[in-house]
């Protein structure tokens, strides 16, 4: 037994010589996950919709790493075989696909207009599913390859006024769990994280309400909102040999709240 626990080391952790995409990854959480992997060792392929990404760089240069931008659209087919072929050609592999993006769009169940949750399960869905194929024909013939979906709170409750997310949030776990029992064998790793109540620009109005911030408060255990390096940790671990036997499961980053 001894000599097989000495062969532990803290270098699983590290993701020196990997190449990870991460989408949406200029700002907020997903700045954080790349900066993570960049801190790890990983060289970083960002997808973004505009071109104001010099902060992103400079942070992730100044690790020592490379990172190469592309401008896509992920509901966009020829765009996401853009981004696998870029990735190819800068780095030859990619090992690490952090599928970040999304968008939620808010309204009562009975004024939902259905262009908004064709919207939100196209890009929250439908793109993670394609893009994920693509990558995963890579990691097959590398013979190794780590995705992490981005899945919600949502994922495990319903919520109010997002019908569209959580019903994406919750395919999410199923696209995990899916991609997992048909590519474990293949050394492949899927599986995602479930960021509770994260200080980003986009959570700024509701800590701003004093009433509701109040009501998320006195539900988190922790009694605090999570900061984006709260998660940083669990995109490292998910994306390192660390977590090689972990397969098909929805990390919860929460504080606690789902067993509030």
């Amino acid at each position: 037994m001894s000599s097989i626990l000495n062969e532990f080391s803290m270098d699983f952790f590290r993701l020196d010589g990997k190449v990870a995409i991460v989408t949406g990854g200029n700002t907020g959480l997903g700045q954080a996950y790349a900066m993570a992997l960049a801190k790890a060792g990983a060289d970083l392929v960002i997808t973004t919709h505009g071109t104001n990404w010099e902060e992103t760089r400079k942070l992730i240069e100044n690790e020592g790493k490379r990172v190469v931008f592309v401008q896509a659209e992920l509901t966009n087919k020829e765009d996401r075989k853009k981004i696998v072929d870029v990735s190819m050609k800068e780095f030859g592999r990619i090992d690490i696909l952090v599928n970040n993006a999304g968008i939620i769009k808010r309204a009562p169940l009975l004024e939902y207009k259905e262009e908004d949750w064709n919207s939100v399960m196209d890009i929250n869905l439908n793109a993670l599913y394609f893009l994920s194929q693509e990558v995963v024909k890579i990691m097959v013939n590398q013979g190794s390859g780590k995705i992490i979906n981005i899945a919600s709170m949502l994922t495990f409750q319903g919520g109010k006024f997002v019908p569209a997310y959580t019903a994406s949030k919750h395919g999410v776990a199923g696209i995990t769990k899916a991609f997992a029992n048909e590519l474990a064998f293949k050394n492949i790793q899927i599986n995602a994280i479930a960021p509770g109540y994260i200080k980003t620009a986009n959570t700024g109005q509701i800590r701003e309400d004093e009433k509701r911030n109040k009501e998320i408060l006195d539900r988190i255990p922790a009694e605090k909102w999570a900061e984006p390096f709260d998660l940083m940790g669990a995109v490292v671990f998910l994306a390192s040999k660390a977590s090689d036997y972990v397969n098909g499961h929805i990390l919860a980053v929460d504080g606690g709240w789902l067993v509030r």
